[in-house]
């Protein structure tokens, strides 16, 4: 065992044309060129879709490997010489499955000083704890493997992915702006079909009809306000506001024209809007019952973090397991350090890239979806003074600033994402010990 262990996942490295382009790889070359430098005694622990073998429709079974081996030459070599001076540990996550069913993939890594075990978790000891490693489709019933081993168990995940993730590799390089290839940064997939439409709305959308439809859209909210004086008007309740409307449209001469024929069109659209809304509704409850039913769209609020199951199968794992200290995940793409039973619970995170909802500032206009990166990692090594020590580092890369001009015109900047602690120590008191935990974040 090693005194230091760090933690990476869900590269996703690989898939159909556009999604071969790997948008880290010099970073992630840097990072383990670091590691074979190191005079550390640790081990590199890859948690899960380090490549992204669901991704190759093309080719089957280990010759996925093979156009690995072609594609990223510079990655397989580093890794060879990295691991010459460090481990590195690789187990299998959903998008990556197929290393755990054919045992060609043992010997094809080990060839590259990478280490494959064909397991669900892995254990490291840490002074005098254990760290408990696993990616965690095994706790997503997308994508959770029904027989971990067999070639053929595989879940619903996999062939949505292969229709719609795969596909949208294909297609990624005829768009305007090859933006399709960032599919798999979407979370969750259940925003998948809004970012689509963002992304046609601002990117594939003719320029002209565009330039029509942004007045109509940024007036609706207004529209709203407009219907309402209106009614008021007609019915003979208060005409005051609609004259009031009228006399200040009017001093605006021609413009003011203009947005009283797009405060009228928008009245006419309402009145449409008004007149579908009941069956889109009780059509749009009965998809959204039907796609419940299947296990492909979860209640509540989707954008927030779905961790209780994992919090709940760390705890699973603390009952078990007295001596397991930290219990490590991935395959959210969220990294994070909570506190649990007075132990700790990683996710890895991801280092694709990360996309960020942001609502426009007026009207009804698309959402924008901004770009980052947060290529992160966490180290884990026994404290000074007993216990365990979780480290967490991003590596620096600059955002891609994607965003178009109306994208950025609409819509204010979102603020950086909030980070995991840099530093927390956890000592967990042995079983029966009644002796408290020191919990130690940094900033």
């Amino acid at each position: 065992m090693s005194d230091v262990y760090y933690f990476v996942s869900d590269l996703h490295i690989g898939g159909d044309e556009q999604l071969e382009h790997v948008d880290f790889l010099e970073e992630l070359l840097a990072f383990l060129r670091d590691l074979e430098a190191t005079d550390e005694d640790a081990e590199l622990i890859l948690n899960g879709d380090a490549f992204g073998l669901w991704e190759f429709t093309r080719v089957e079974g280990p010759a996925k490997f093979d156009a690995l081996l072609d594609r990223y030459p510079r990655l397989f070599e580093q890794l060879r010489a990295t691991g010459e001076a460090v481990p590195i540990t690789l187990i299998p996550g959903n998008h990556d499955y197929e290393l755990a069913a054919y045992d060609e993939y043992v010997d094809r890594l080990a060839e590259y000083n990478v280490r494959l075990e064909q397991e669900v978790s892995i254990a490291r000891d840490v002074g005098d704890h254990v760290v408990h490693v696993e990616h965690g489709m095994q706790a997503d019933p997308n994508n959770r493997i029904p027989d971990f081993g067999n070639p053929y168990a595989n879940p619903p995940g996999y062939f949505v992915n292969r229709q719609i993730t795969s596909r949208a590799g294909r297609l990624s390089g005829r768009g305007k702006y090859n933006w399709l290839k960032d599919i798999q940064a979407v979370t969750p997939m259940t925003r998948i079909p809004e970012w689509m439409m963002s992304n046609y709305f601002y990117r594939e959308m003719s320029a002209w009809l565009r330039f029509v439809a942004v007045p109509f859209l940024l007036l609706f909210n207004v529209a709203l306000w407009y219907v309402a004086v209106f009614a008021l008007d007609r019915v003979g309740v208060w005409s005051v506001p609609m004259e009031v409307v009228q006399g200040a449209l009017g001093l605006f001469g021609p413009v003011g024209r203009v947005v009283d024929v797009v405060l009228t069109a928008n009245l006419v659209l309402i009145a449409l809007l008004v007149a579908i809304s009941v069956p889109l509704y009780l059509f749009a409850r009965d998809v959204r019952r039907t796609l419940r039913r299947f296990g492909l769209l979860q209640s509540g609020d989707d954008d927030a973090e779905p961790a209780a199951k994992y919090l709940d199968r760390a705890r699973t794992v603390f009952d078990e397991s007295p001596a397991v200290a930290v219990y490590v995940y991935g395959h959210t793409h969220r990294p994070s350090v909570t506190e649990v039973d007075e132990r700790l619970v990683l996710n890895t995170g991801t280092w694709l890239k990360r996309l960020r909802r942001v609502e426009t500032i007026i009207g009804v206009v698309p959402p924008v979806y901004y770009a980052s990166y947060q290529l992160n990692y966490f180290r884990v090594s026994a404290a000074d003074a007993g216990g365990v020590r979780v480290e967490y580092d991003v590596i620096d890369k600059s955002d891609p600033n994607e965003e178009t001009r109306l994208q950025r015109l609409l819509t204010r900047a979102p603020k950086p994402d909030s980070k995991p602690p840099a530093e927390t120590v956890v000592d967990p008191p042995a079983e029966g010990d009644e002796e408290s935990v020191a919990s130690e974040p940094g900033e």
